[in-house]
């Protein structure tokens, strides 16, 4: 397996989500769709590792799947993820606009997770 393809695409998407939710590209909307959520007084240190582990589980997947030439079921994977946060977003009754954000940022992550088994 290419660990430095796995390192590299959990930092890639962990970074990624840094800047999707900024006030400068969708945070203010999807703070909005997801009713009307204050940023929090200090950084939200247990959401934070629970979201770099799970992201970091994603690029092992696509790693793994890589390995064995079936990207397609880490493209499977990358998908249910994301309909499974889509489901949850509905459920607890976020908007449309920020279902479509958190399930949108699951997708480009691993398209950044793919990249990074491509490219290294």
């Amino acid at each position: 397996m290419n660990w430095t393809a796995v390192v590299v695409g959990t930092i890639a998407a962990f970074g990624l989500g840094m800047i999707w939710f900024s006030p400068m590209m969708f945070g203010k909307a999807w703070a909005k769709g997801s009713h009307n959520i204050e940023a929090p007084a200090s950084a939200p240190v247990a959401a934070m590792i629970t979201q770099f582990m799970g992201i970091a589980l994603l690029a092992l997947v696509v790693g793994i799947t890589e390995t064995d030439q079936a990207i397609m079921t880490a493209i499977g994977a990358i998908f249910a993820v994301a309909l499974f946060v889509a489901g949850m977003d509905l459920f607890s009754q976020k908007s449309s606009k920020a279902t479509l954000i958190d399930a949108g940022y699951i997708v480009a992550a691993g398209v950044l997770m793919i990249l990074a088994q491509g490219l290294l």
